[in-house]
């Protein structure tokens, strides 16, 4: 993996911000103030949070010692291993620090909450220079977590503030070696793989060890931080009794843009259970308009006949958009 070393904001240059393979920044946020009293005191270093917060309740992870902080599914796959209730951060931040002396404390956890809502202020003096992305700015917070590979469509820069953190990255091509779970019920909305890559169950899972193998593994120190790109799957594990990550997201689709994930649920309903030689031919169709469409796909087709094949712009988006919702009402 890529790593720069001493990075500063003036690292944060369109080719990185746009590209394809994680990098490793080391020292990029070093100088946050949380950060500086992170590296002093990790409970103290959470007054910084403290001094934003108004009171709005966070959607809290809790789950017994015996989980080990890996929250998931339970045995049968009808719900999951942890309770997740609302919360005043507040109270969550003093339970951090009370049981973080413990030997097997219950694992508590703060998933994506978005720091303009919960915490205005923070990012005053907490905050990267992507202004013109308009990136959501979430807070991560808990004590030792295992977080299952999942893969997000926004570009990602997790930045760590307290305590360690190590992520486990698999290239989006390790899909069919990662053993995805259900679609419809899921621990905080993506999919994530079943496996778990700390003690992998070969019986169940036996090409998990060649998702490991096309893996990276990093850890990041307080300061640190890591560009996540879209659709790589990660694993994230806390391993500090108490950890802070602030992450941002931002998308390198165009605007008007349609969810992939809409293409796939649609493609679910009505490609998957064809006939084998039909799914092929539609197998054909789709790398012919969209997975190989820049290899002169319709340069045979006058400009002003492209239609829906041309550019993407606001009022061609609109119109596609009015089609599918007028097919899908059937």
């Amino acid at each position: 993996m890529r790593e720069i070393i001493n990075a500063s904001f003036a690292d944060l240059v369109e080719p990185l911000l746009q590209s394809n393979q994680p990098v490793v920044l080391r020292d990029l946020v070093a100088d946050w103030p949380m950060v500086k009293a992170a590296k002093l005191d990790s409970a103290s270093a959470l007054n910084t949070l403290l001094e934003c917060y108004r009171g709005r309740p966070v959607s809290t992870f809790l789950g017994e010692a015996s989980i080990e902080g890996r929250f998931f599914y339970n045995a049968d796959m009808t719900g999951f291993n942890f309770l997740q209730l609302d919360s005043r951060l507040d109270d969550v931040i003093a339970k951090l620090i009370e049981i973080a002396g413990d030997d097997q404390p219950p694992a508590l956890y703060v998933g994506s909450t978005n720091l303009d809502a919960w915490l205005p202020g923070f990012r005053d003096a907490h905050d990267l220079p992507l202004s013109s992305l308009d990136p959501i700015a979430s807070l991560w917070l808990g004590n030792r977590s295992r977080i299952a590979p999942h893969f997000d469509l926004p570009q990602n820069i997790a930045c760590c503030v307290v305590g360690r953190r190590r992520f486990t990255l698999f290239p989006p091509e390790q899909i069919k070696n990662l053993y995805v779970g259900p679609l419809d019920i899921t621990p905080a909305g993506q999919p994530i793989s079943l496996v778990d890559f700390n003690q992998i169950d070969m019986h169940r899972f036996p090409r998990a060890v060649e998702a490991l193998e096309a893996s990276i593994s990093v850890e990041l120190e307080p300061g640190d931080a890591i560009l996540i790109p879209s659709m790589w799957w990660h694993q994230v594990e806390g391993l500090e009794p108490i950890n802070v990550l602030v992450n941002y997201w931002w998308s390198r689709a165009p605007e008007m843009a349609g969810s992939p994930n809409d293409a796939l649920l649609h493609a679910l309903l009505s490609i998957r259970h064809l006939p084998e030689d039909m799914r092929s031919a539609w197998k054909a169709f789709f790398d012919y308009y969209i997975f190989d469409a820049e290899v002169d796909s319709h340069k045979h087709i006058e400009d002003n006949a492209l239609g829906r094949l041309g550019p993407l712009e606001s009022n061609r988006a609109k119109r596609m958009r009015a089609i599918l919702l007028n097919q899908l009402k059937r």
